[in-house]
């Protein structure tokens, strides 16, 4: 009789198991998130507070503080910024920088659609109504750029603060910006990714009209 085999612990390739500690702050970001986002719906943004949001959730406002720095980021918060750098490192070195963000945003948003599609679809609907969450888009956007640059630089031989660096990644991230805002203000129509790329198409051609 063959003797059972131990499962191995992490096939080849595969992400590691999360512990015990990482599931628990998962399910608290997970409460948090889906506390908000039902008092939002019932009551508004404005009228939402942190102190309703931690009773809502049961974790306390220290707690909500400590996995969001604001109400802001509760809402715009997610995994989107490492999928655009883990999926910039793969493109194949020799690759027109363009062309490489281009395909990392096709790759990235095609991701976040398969896993959190409705998420997004109630995200930017809250971003064309409010202010706020569009100017802490745009804060969370340079925290994004400087994760690329450095990935940028290293394909490029310049600084991660190289002026052509920043004024490229802030062009691109920029038009991901509008194609996000222009796609909620009208009615989520169309296909984001096919968005994507007018918008990159209109960069390459050197924003003429």
């Amino acid at each position: 009789m063959a003797t059972p085999r131990t499962p191995s612990s992490t096939a080849p390739g595969a992400q590691p198991p999360m512990g015990l500690r990482e599931r628990k702050k998962l399910r608290t970001r997970v409460a948090i998130r889906t506390a908000t986002y039902r008092l939002i719906q019932e009551q508004g943004y404005e009228a939402t507070t942190i102190e309703q949001i931690a009773e809502a959730a049961e974790v306390s406002p220290s707690t909500v503080f400590r996995y969001f720095a604001t109400k802001e980021d509760i809402v715009l918060t997610d995994a989107y910024a490492p999928l655009m750098v883990a999926a910039l490192r793969s493109r194949p070195l020799d690759e027109p920088p363009m062309e490489s963000l281009r395909l990392m945003m096709h790759e990235a948003l095609a991701s976040f659609l398969a896993a959190e599609d409705e998420e997004l679809r109630r995200r930017t609907r809250l971003m064309v109504e409010i202010p706020a969450l569009r100017a802490r888009m745009t804060e969370t956007m340079s925290g994004t750029a400087k994760l690329l640059a450095q990935t940028l630089a290293d394909r490029t031989g310049r600084s991660a603060d190289d002026l052509r660096i920043r004024v490229f990644l802030a062009a691109v991230l920029g038009a991901l910006r509008e194609v996000t805002l222009y796609w909620g203000e009208h009615g989520q129509e169309g296909d984001l990714i096919t968005m994507i790329d007018e918008a990159v198409d209109t960069l390459e051609g050197g924003l003429r009209l």
